[in-house]
């Protein structure tokens, strides 16, 4: 499975025109057509290489790690379903006092540098050699690895498979099974999701041991439901997105909130607005969010003010919640949450709905980065995310409230099945950046999602 290219940005016309009577006129959708559906063509995993040396010249124990990483420079990556894969090499000398080998595999969750900072939700171990022939081990092709003890070059190939779920106890303490979640570490955010792989060579009880270790990168395996027949019509053919009114299965319509402020310090205004969100309420990362308001109100000046683009707010805002047991004696000060917008919505004038004196409608997108970590949740640690509708920026108006609305979303890291997302936003639309373009920190490539 291979990082999927950005979402395609078309040019799109502007004049109105019939949407398709029912969902019963999309055509046959197939992936044979490679002019909307790009093959993902399987690449040769990259090879990885971590050693260790006792001070000679060469390297006495070899692990090497095959991945989908892009590059050998990367931590190894691994997507769900695909096993740890590998090859164990080491060079034993007659003497040698190894009793054992084993493969260890951990996940944790890391909430500071203290050794009771650390939730082991994943703990995998698979004995590879043992000097006992009673204990098992993985087979070897190597002549020197066959006996009680070890002598020679010794090979053994490695299989790790990586379980889909795991069962740990939740925020509230009952066991619960979750999926594991995605590699995760961030310069600005106090928690962090690691996964290791540790070779570890036993020695006698005077000898120390020895470890080879490397953290690696995983990607599990989300899929947003497919969209409404109507859009994946739009997507396979490049039309305009039908609106709510004219594909009302295809979109989720939020309660109406009524905007209140001042306008210039003197004038009062007011207007009733409609928000609407694509469904299903999950998207993948590296596509974008299709959404769509509608404003309504007598003062014509106060909707020309609210409907320029650029006063329009709406943010797509993630939170990140984890529990640390030693920052607080008491359980109900120990969670922490991080807060923070990973987008914000680009409008323009509807091309499915018309405007009159008294309604605007518009049409707009939230891009999703390529590296938006995906909704997740392992014990006392959730990544979330939500749509919210902040103030209106208008230039020269005062808004009364703060948050108009929020609506809980999700973020995959696979395409839905059927055609690619497009994006909609005009070329003359500068999206904002994310974070302020502060630096980002991955423990593994910016994968986006992938399609399969």
């Amino acid at each position: 499975m291979d990082a999927s290219s950005p979402p395609r940005y078309r040019r799109f016309s502007t004049r109105p025109g019939p949407a398709p009577l029912s969902g019963s006129e999309l055509p046959p959708y197939t992936r044979r057509n490679t002019l909307t559906q790009p093959i993902n063509l399987r690449r040769e995993p990259t090879e990885h290489v971590f050693q260790l040396s006792d001070g000679k010249s060469k390297p006495w124990i070899t692990l090497r790690v095959f991945s989908s990483a892009k590059s050998s420079k990367s931590l190894p990556t691994f997507f769900e379903k695909e096993n740890i894969n590998g090859r164990l090499e080491l060079d034993a000398e007659r003497g040698d006092s190894i009793q054992a080998i084993t493969a260890m595999v951990t996940g944790r969750i890391i909430t500071g540098s203290n050794i009771d900072d650390s939730f082991v939700f994943l703990s995998q171990t698979q004995p590879i050699w043992s000097k006992s022939p009673d204990l098992p081990r993985v087979p070897s092709p190597s002549e020197g690895a066959s006996s009680n003890k070890l002598l020679g070059h010794c090979v053994w190939p490695l299989s790790i498979a990586l379980p889909r779920t795991v069962t740990v106890p939740s925020g509230s303490g009952e066991l619960r099974s979750f999926r594991l979640p995605e590699t995760f570490l961030e310069r600005q955010t106090r928690v962090s999701v690691q996964y290791d792989l540790t070779i570890v060579v036993s020695r006698g009880k005077l000898r120390a041991d020895n470890r080879i270790k490397t953290a690696f990168g995983y990607v599990p395996s989300t899929r947003p439901d497919p969209p409404s027949l109507l859009r994946q019509l739009a997507y396979q053919q490049f039309l305009p997105l039908p609106g709510p009114l004219s594909d009302p299965e295809g979109w989720k319509t939020l309660r109406p909130v009524t905007v209140r402020g001042t306008m210039f310090g003197v004038h009062r205004a007011e207007a009733k607005c409609t928000l609407s969100l694509a469904k299903p309420l999950c998207y993948a990362r590296g596509t974008v969010m299709p959404c769509f308001l509608t404003l309504e109100g007598r003062d014509t000046q106060a909707l020309d003010l609210l409907s320029a683009p650029t006063s329009i707010v709406l943010s797509l805002r993630r939170r990140v919640r984890f529990y640390n047991k030693t920052s607080s004696s008491r359980k109900d000060v120990a969670w922490n949450e991080t807060v923070e917008d990973m987008g914000t919505a680009v409008w323009w004038p509807s091309t499915d709905s018309r405007s009159d004196s008294n309604t605007r409608h518009l049409e707009g997108e939230i891009r999703l980065a390529k590296d938006l970590r995906p909704t997740s949740e392992m014990g006392h640690f959730s990544i979330s995310y939500s749509a919210v509708q902040c103030p209106f920026a208008a230039v020269g108006f005062t808004s009364d409230t703060a948050a108009l609305l929020s609506e809980p979303v999700e973020i995959a890291t696979m395409h839905a099945k059927g055609p690619r997302t497009n994006a909609y936003a005009p070329p003359a639309y500068d999206l904002p950046s994310r974070r302020n373009d502060q630096p980002h920190v991955p423990t593994l490539e910016a994968v986006g999602a992938f399609h399969l």
